[in-house]
């Protein structure tokens, strides 16, 4: 058992077509503690998104260790996988994946309704909570189409954040909007860090990488 709230140790991950077989990571070790802002950077095709995917367990490893809260998940089923998943994680893409005929109280809301067993009114409300606290509390009812790319990445944020997460994903989060847009994100994911949320962030923005208390970089599937 090792010591961080995340802890990867000689991670590898391959990627098969047909016959041919394309190694994305390459025996990548990282532990990450609670409270600490990771960015991992990297050129295109370096393995960023997929490290960030296996760490977030949207991703199964091929060989190496995981361990979440001091628990090694590498040989959990899909189910215990989802539900570790959908407690421990929150998180951000850079295409926002709202559902758009969904509003932005019930894409929020998504999140708590697949934990089961919480009640339909409970989870709308911890919903609202969320949107106000990212700005939105005026577009509850508003769909996606509705929204500017700035308003749907804060409702992203709001969903990621539903939950309480231990942990705060984000896979290139201002890489589809404008340059204030992107200022208002980054100042709110600076914002939930100081409340004390742990958050890795995949980024090529330079500006971005300037929050995070750590900086890697992944290089052909390798940390340097």
């Amino acid at each position: 058992m090792t010591n961080g709230l995340l802890s990867a140790i000689e991670i590898v991950k391959r990627y098969s077509t047909g016959t041919a077989s394309t190694t994305a990571l390459a025996g990548v070790t990282l532990d990450v503690e609670k409270g600490e802002f990771l960015c991992i950077t990297g050129p295109s095709g370096s393995g960023k998104s997929t490290l960030l995917s296996i760490l977030g367990l949207l991703e199964k490893h091929d060989e190496g260790r995981y361990e979440v809260a001091g628990i090694d998940i590498s040989g959990a089923s899909r189910d215990a996988l989802a539900r570790t998943r959908n407690k421990h994680f929150g998180f951000i893409f850079q295409a926002f994946n709202l559902l758009p005929e969904m509003s932005a109280l019930q894409n929020v809301a998504m999140p708590l309704k697949f934990r089961g067993g919480i009640p339909n009114e409970a989870c709308l409300s911890a919903a609202k909570a969320s949107l106000e606290d990212v700005g939105l509390g005026d577009k509850l009812l508003s769909l996606p189409s509705q929204l500017s790319g700035g308003q749907q990445q804060r409702v992203a944020i709001a969903r990621a954040l539903v939950g309480k997460p231990d942990v705060l994903l984000a896979d290139e989060p201002t890489g589809n909007l404008d340059s204030a847009s992107a200022d208002a994100i980054m100042e709110l994911m600076r914002e939930l860090h100081s409340r004390g949320t742990t958050t890795i962030l995949v980024t090529h923005d330079r500006r971005m990488a300037q929050l995070a208390s750590r900086v890697v970089t992944l290089v052909d599937g390798k940390l340097l």
